[in-house]
């Protein structure tokens, strides 16, 4: 189903707003995993509810390279 599989974390709202941002400019599915929750990433207020500081797994199919730039930033090693 995903292609692309990524562990990030967000430190603050204003990585929130980013990353929301940054996923709606994309033409593709993205959805966030945290736990048993899934989070459709172009919901500010999904996004919001699932909080900062967790590790959320990002997963998605297509390309876009801010997006992914982004994703790289927030990666979790």
């Amino acid at each position: 189903m995903y292609e692309k599989v990524k562990v990030i974390r967000l430190k603050d709202m204003e990585d929130v707003k980013s990353f929301v941002q940054a996923s709606g400019d994309c033409d593709f599915e993205i959805d966030v995993r945290y736990n048993r929750t899934l989070i459709d990433a172009k919901s500010l207020l999904g996004m919001i509810a699932l909080g900062v500081q967790k590790n959320l797994v990002i997963c998605y199919s297509g390309s876009n390279e801010h997006f992914e730039t982004l994703i790289n930033k927030y990666a979790v090693v």
